[in-house]
């Protein structure tokens, strides 16, 4: 190598120092005057992935204990203190179970309190247990009229099975004829309409 070659290379080598000098002494003074924010903000990030860790860890042993309980009242359906327990640690499970029970024991004041239930669902299917138990026309029409009721047909079908019974021929083929094509229960409305209601 010539002495202009050493040189000229020894002037890169010098320039790339002094830029990562540069960098080192920016980036210190950087850190010197955030540090407080820098700091805050880490700490902030370990708080909020410990809390989500924490309460991750506590909704599955809830939901555990839930499991436990509903077990429980599977075996024995009248243990007071697992009735208790299940709607401390789940509301909701708690309303199907109930639900479930009410249906299974023919309970039908349980099925009445079930109908101001707060799940939608569970809500749905008592007001139609309530209105099918009682036989009565009036419950039956008002579900029919619920908006997105889930037995809808099922409930304009026992319907017209009560009309049919009180033998109010006109009323039944009216009820029947209520029910789309498209409906699961489309083929037993045309043979109720042809065959049952004369």
């Amino acid at each position: 190598m010539s002495l202009k070659e050493n040189v000229d290379f020894i002037k890169e080598e010098l320039t790339s120092e002094e830029k990562f000098f540069e960098k080192a002494v920016v980036t210190e003074r950087f850190i010197k005057k955030y540090k407080k924010s820098i700091i805050a903000l880490v700490s902030l990030i370990v708080v909020v992935a410990l809390g989500d860790v924490a309460y991750k860890i506590k909704e599955q042993k809830r939901i555990e204990e839930a499991n436990a309980e509903l077990a429980v009242l599977t075996k024995n359906p009248t243990d007071l203190q697992a009735q208790n327990r299940l709607k401390e640690l789940s509301p909701k499970l708690f309303s199907v179970w109930s639900f479930a029970q009410a249906v299974t024991t023919n309970d039908t004041k349980k099925l009445n309190e079930l109908k101001n239930s707060k799940l939608p669902v569970i809500n749905d299917l008592a007001a139609y247990e309530v209105a099918v138990r009682s036989g009565d026309q009036k419950e039956l029409a008002d579900y029919e009229l619920r908006q997105q009721a889930i037995y809808k047909d099922l409930a304009i079908v026992d319907s017209a099975v009560i009309y049919m019974n009180k033998k109010q021929t006109k009323k039944a083929k009216d009820q029947l004829v209520m029910i789309g094509e498209n409906s699961p229960l489309y083929g037993v409305a045309v043979v109720l309409n042809h065959y049952g209601v004369k």
